[in-house]
């Protein structure tokens, strides 16, 4: 049997903060090996991505999470050393007992038992990547595409993210908004303040269009999903002296979108309304979109009915199906199959002194128990 703090512990001693290993993936492949599961290792670019199946009969239950962290920030401020993983009055420390070791640990100690008591009736797996935090560009994304040529099916899969909101099991994930950056440069003609005439400021030119950006409504929401909102996140102006008017001002933003739009039609959009701004204008406009990834919704049926059932036997209420918070890795699985979102409570992620009870990494490992165990009784496979 494994036991989930003392690996929670392990990998938390593992510094992987994103885009560096430290050993965390070879520590989740040798316990994942020593259940039987047959491990693949994909790395792609730098980063260390792990995909290991046990048994080949469906249906195929999917766990997904991620070994990378962020950085410590100011380790001063720290009541504990962050890669140390100290229990302190039944709290576990450290840099990922949140955000999401602790999930990973749960779900491979609950997998564990399953396999003991002969549970799976189908297949277990597990897609681990090492860039969940960063740019997320060789990580889960990669590793999709790779099983999508292998032909490899997952059935259903559950993220370890942190979800719960106040209290442990109020909360699963169904969902997320899509997300878009733009960064926006506007080029003029610098000259000096007092000969305007023959500079092209291109300053006031970003500002009105930043005005036309955010001023409009995208919508009123969507169901299931909050209203489309769009962020200012930074203006730059490279200019130093009072007496010049610069030649160039830049602006990034982002925008959180629900299924009203894509991330097409909103960067369409804003070029749209950069071309319109710059119509009479000597100078240029630039738009360089990113879209980190589209809306989706796993819609309530038999799985999510499943998975609700497992936290409230554990946690004795029952959770609420959300799409609230920002993007994670199931942006990319929902592309093999249906995806929720489950772990504990999400407040310290990210935070000097990120911690988890020890008390509740257990509840967690209670509810992936049951889940498999009502998984593969509510999905026989053939």
């Amino acid at each position: 049997m494994i036991d989930a703090v003392e690996l929670t512990k392990a990998l938390i001693r593992a510094p992987s903060v994103t885009p560096a290993d430290a050993g965390a993936m070879d520590i989740v492949e040798r316990t994942l090996a020593g259940l039987g599961f047959a491990c693949q290792r994909m790395k792609f670019g730098e980063i260390e991505n792990l995909y290991a199946r046990y048994g080949t009969a469906n249906p195929n239950l999917c766990f997904a999470g991620h070994t990378d962290v962020v950085p410590v920030g100011d380790a001063a401020a720290w009541s504990e050393d962050a890669f140390a993983a100290r229990v302190v009055d039944g709290v576990l420390v450290g840099r990922g007992a949140v955000d999401m070791k602790s999930a990973i640990a749960a779900f491979a100690a609950a997998a564990a038992q399953a396999i003991e008591a002969g549970q799976v009736t189908g297949s277990l797996s597990f897609l681990i990547t090492g860039d969940e935090e960063g740019v997320a560009t060789h990580g889960t994304k990669m590793v999709v595409e790779a099983l999508e040529v292998d032909d490899e099916t997952l059935d259903h899969c559950v993220v370890g993210e942190p979800t719960s909101s106040e209290a442990f099991g109020d909360m699963i994930k169904v969902g997320r908004r899509g997300s878009i950056n733009a960064e926006i440069t506007v080029t003029g003609v610098q000259g000096h303040v007092a000969y305007p005439h023959r500079a092209a400021n291109p300053v006031p030119v970003l500002l009105r269009l930043l005005l036309r950006l955010q001023t409009r409504k995208l919508d009123d929401g969507y169901p299931e999903f909050q209203p489309s909102n769009l962020e200012i996140t930074r203006i730059d102006v490279p200019n130093e002296a009072t007496n010049v008017i610069p030649g160039v001002a830049s602006a990034r933003l982002n925008i959180r979108f629900n299924p009203n739009h894509s991330g097409a039609s909103l960067a369409e959009w804003i070029a749209s309304e950069a071309e319109a701004e710059g119509r009479d204008f000597s100078g240029s406009i630039a738009v360089t979109p990113q879209i980190s990834g589209e809306a989706f919704l796993t819609k309530p049926g038999p799985f999510t009915d499943l998975v609700a059932a497992a936290v409230r036997d554990v946690a004795g209420r029952d959770p609420e199906l959300s799409t609230s918070g920002g993007t994670s890795d199931a942006r990319f699985i929902r592309a093999l199959c249906p995806v929720v979102e489950l772990g504990l409570v999400g407040k310290t992620m990210h935070q000097v002194d990120e911690r988890a009870p020890v008390a509740e990494i257990l509840q967690l490992q209670a509810v992936y128990e049951r889940l498999i165990a009502r998984y593969f009784e509510a999905f026989p496979g053939e």
